[in-house]
């Protein structure tokens, strides 16, 4: 019996099939060597062609790559779910609307808006200031004035309401009262006393004791009125006594007139005053005397009570405005108006000062 390697035609047959196997071998790979060649040639050309195409989207990837790797937390960027982060946005159709350009307000006039009046100062100067609408207007309908002469009338329904006045101190001189009471004058507002507009010494009008017999004498309604210089509630206290101890031996039926003012060309002890501090002493005075059991009432340019003292502290008491006009402007509740200062009437040498009050304070 022989063995298979002892066969010689079998050893020749198993070299052949080696031998074909070997190349069928090499064949194979190298076709797989080709293959991989191929496909990273390729691979590496589309890569550099999409960076040469798309820069930005270069820098953007490598820019995620980089932030990614440098997230504090260590997450990868499968374990960041941000798109959640953004709210999704409707689609919509309807057309955007055109905006519409609005002009600023016109800024109306003052002079015409009824919210103002016009206050004049001492050296002529003007300034339009809102009016309080806190504070109570007057309602006087100035169509029913009537000037006979010098005489200011008011008539309601065909009826005189008014009573006219005069007011006099020392710088009158001698009155003749017969005359003002024959002239139509039905009350006379007589000058108690000052202080000093420099020395603050207080004084009685040198014409007051006299003043006040013959205008009583003549039949006519007697008040009084004191010319304030106080610079603190002590002196309007001190002012407001000495009123108070003038005023014992008369009976009068008209008000005790307050009257602070700054001096004509010259400077004044009140000037240096806060509008705050001129309202506090005027309302000390007036306080005090009318819990004495007087009428009170508070004197004033249109100027000073809108702008020197505050109005909303004192509306318990009465005004006397000060105004020299056909027809006074001033917005505010009044109940006296002195509507000049340079009358001409009969019992009064030189100028005078006319008044009319709109309150028959002998019925209060």
């Amino acid at each position: 019996m022989k063995l298979p390697n002892e066969d010689p035609d079998y050893e020749n047959d198993l070299g052949s099939s080696i031998s074909m196997a070997g190349m069928l071998t090499i064949v194979i790979l190298f076709i797989i060597l080709i293959f991989a060649l191929t496909v990273y040639v390729n691979r590496n050309t589309l890569f550099k062609k999409k960076q040469v195409q798309d820069p930005a989207v270069t820098a953007t990837v490598t820019q995620k790559e980089e932030s990614i790797q440098t997230d504090p937390s260590g997450k990868t960027a499968q374990d960041l779910d941000f798109w959640d982060m953004y709210p999704e946005v409707e689609e919509t159709t309807q057309e955007p609307t055109e905006e519409v350009i609005t002009s600023a307000p016109e800024k109306k006039d003052p002079s015409t808006d009824g919210q103002h009046t016009k206050v004049t100062y001492a050296d002529g100067s003007e300034e339009w200031v809102a009016i309080n609408n806190y504070l109570s207007k007057n309602s006087y309908d100035f169509t029913k004035l009537v000037l006979e002469g010098v005489v200011m009338k008011y008539y309601e329904d065909g009826r005189k309401t008014s009573y006219m006045g005069v007011d006099v101190s020392k710088y009158q001189d001698y009155v003749d009262f017969n005359a003002l009471k024959k002239a139509g004058v039905e009350f006379v507002m007589v000058r108690l006393g000052a202080r000093g507009y420099e020395s603050g010494v207080l004084s009685l009008d040198d014409y007051f004791t006299e003043n006040m017999k013959r205008a009583s004498d003549a039949g006519l309604s007697v008040g009084v009125y004191f010319y304030s210089q106080a610079i603190n509630e002590e002196e309007a206290e001190e002012e407001a006594r000495m009123v108070l101890d003038q005023l014992h031996s008369y009976n009068i039926q008209y008000p005790v007139a307050y009257v602070m003012e700054y001096i004509d060309n010259d400077h004044s002890r009140i000037e240096d005053l806060s509008r705050s501090e001129k309202t506090t002493i005027a309302r000390t005075f007036l306080s005090a005397v009318r819990d004495a059991g007087y009428n009170v009432m508070l004197y004033g340019s249109k100027q000073w009570l809108i702008k020197e003292i505050d109005l909303s502290r004192l509306t318990e008491f009465d005004t006397w405005l000060s105004q020299s006009e056909d027809i006074p402007d001033y917005p505010y509740r009044f109940s006296m108006w002195q509507y000049t200062k340079k009358a001409k009437i009969d019992g009064i040498a030189g100028d005078a000062d006319l008044n009319i009050s709109f309150i028959d304070y002998t019925a209060k």
